[in-house]
């Protein structure tokens, strides 16, 4: 496998002087193996105190390998050993309070700053070139890694092509093990994930791979949202000590992981992008948001939270790839909420959504007797929701807006809770696959229809309203 690595090519004019940048940096060198001798920065940023080797800073023209390999334990330049020093304990937690309302290029700076050789940007190929931009306006060199799957649209590879010219850098590129590969296609084909979940095949195409990359190094920058998410992502810091993987110096805590763009949202992001002119997946343009594997992302329709394009088929209790599966709690997994806090029989404590003097919440009798009707005096349209579920809570502005404008029609507008101890009955009786799950319960008919479609915009909704009262 043949990695490259990349660096800073231009100093922005914008920034302060307080960003200490250098613009003579020259190319750097490729190789097929880490020498020993690679300069390594020394830090003084931490998560725990051990003892390590404190070798040459990076200079001008730094050695890389083609790969993100850990460094051999006894390190060597020229013939003498380098001295074992001991570096200071570093507390990421108040250095996360610190930086919280800082902005995300003095946060990229931060980083680049303490880690120097020794972090890396992990790009996905979609909006996280943000992450890519921010680093070269801080003057300072960086790196840049991907995860290639062997299954990404090819509109992704044109634009990893075109982000390398634009910035003269190379991508590091982590390719699964293929005899890992062989041996799941061979056992379960090639789409078994639409069968029994996609953590599988992530595992193997995904999260190896990053495992590797990550063992050589001491953090990484990921372009991870607080809004991407409100289940998995709502309380990322800007910077934390990995929860899951581990760095060159290994085991627990040996990884620092910086979220730059943790407070942003998605539309500043999106303005940034459009402001500095940079190049953008073209898939953007097509309606995808989140973008990842081919077999498993599609375009987010109206109505749809962004991360609901990825594994659309599954529920949407953790969708996560398992690269940053610290952000799901175990509780959270096993109770089927994505949000804090649970009662013991599985229902969230999150605050309650779609309320409105429009909307009539159905106890589990009421939406019983509802179900039993053959001749109801007036139509009823129900969403069947959690109030965890991200997704329902990207719906819950339009649904609103459509109980408002079918108030006094002669429609009923309706809202059934159905996670926690109502999922099963949800399930057997009521037609729900994942959430939200939207029926219609018509005047002269016992068996409700339920909604076909994934746009949950007013004008589809009410579309759909309105062919069948």
């Amino acid at each position: 496998m043949a990695l490259a690595v990349s660096s800073s090519s231009a100093l922005s004019a914008s920034i302060s002087s307080s960003l200490n940048a250098s613009s003579d940096l020259k190319g750097p060198r490729f190789g097929s193996f880490r020498p020993l001798d690679r300069p390594h920065v020394p830090s003084t940023a931490v998560n725990f105190s051990r003892r390590r080797c404190a070798v040459t800073p990076v200079n001008a023209e730094p050695k890389r390998s083609d790969s993100i390999v850990p460094l051999a334990a006894a390190t060597m330049v020229g013939s003498e050993v380098v001295e074992r020093v001991e570096v200071e304990e570093e507390d990421y937690e108040q250095l996360a309070k610190g930086l919280e309302n800082a902005s995300p290029l003095q946060i990229m700076d931060k980083a680049l700053e303490k880690f120097g050789d020794d972090i890396a940007i992990a790009f996905s190929g979609a909006e996280d070139v943000a992450l890519i931009e921010y680093a070269h306006l801080t003057g300072r060199p960086f790196r840049v890694f991907s995860l290639d799957t062997g299954r990404l649209n090819p509109e992704t590879y044109q634009f990893f092509d075109a982000v390398e010219k634009h910035y003269g850098i190379h991508i590091e590129y982590m390719f699964p093990d293929a005899v890992e590969v062989q041996g799941l296609v061979r056992n379960k084909g090639l789409f078994s994930f639409y069968e029994d979940g996609h953590q599988e095949c992530c595992r193997v195409r995904k999260v190896r791979p990053l495992r590797r990359a990550l063992k050589g190094l001491r953090a990484w920058i990921t372009g991870q949202r607080k809004d991407q998410s409100p289940g998995t992502r709502a309380e990322i810091p800007v910077v934390q000590v990995d929860p899951s993987f581990e760095g060159m110096d290994g085991g627990f805590g040996s990884l620092v992981k910086w979220n730059p763009v943790a407070n942003v949202e998605g539309r500043d992001i999106w303005n940034f992008l459009r402001t500095m002119n940079v190049p953008v997946n073209s898939l953007h343009s097509k309606g995808y948001i989140s973008i990842g594997c081919e077999p498993c992302t599609r375009a987010v329709l109206p109505g749809q939270h962004e991360r609901e394009g990825r594994w659309w088929w599954e529920d949407a209790k953790a969708k996560e790839c398992g690269l940053h599966k610290g952000n799901i709690k175990q509780e959270e997994v096993l109770n089927g909420n994505g949000n804090g806090a649970v009662h013991a029989n599985g229902t969230a404590t999150v605050a309650d959504i779609f309320n409105s003097e429009s909307l009539v919440t159905l106890s589990r009798t009421g939406i019983e007797n509802l179900a039993r009707l053959e001749n109801r005096r007036e139509p009823w349209l129900v969403v069947l929701y959690a109030p965890w579920c991200p997704f329902c809570q990207a719906m819950e502005g339009s649904y609103v807006e459509l109980a408002e404008k079918l108030a006094g029609s002669g429609v009923k507008v309706g809202k059934f809770q159905a996670d926690g101890e109502q999922k099963e009955f949800a399930q057997r009786e009521l037609q729900l696959g994942s959430f939200p799950t939207i029926l219609f319960f018509p005047k002269y008919s016992s068996r409700p229809i339920k909604y076909p479609s994934e746009k949950r915009d007013v004008d589809s909704l009410m579309a759909f309203v309105n062919a069948l009262r």
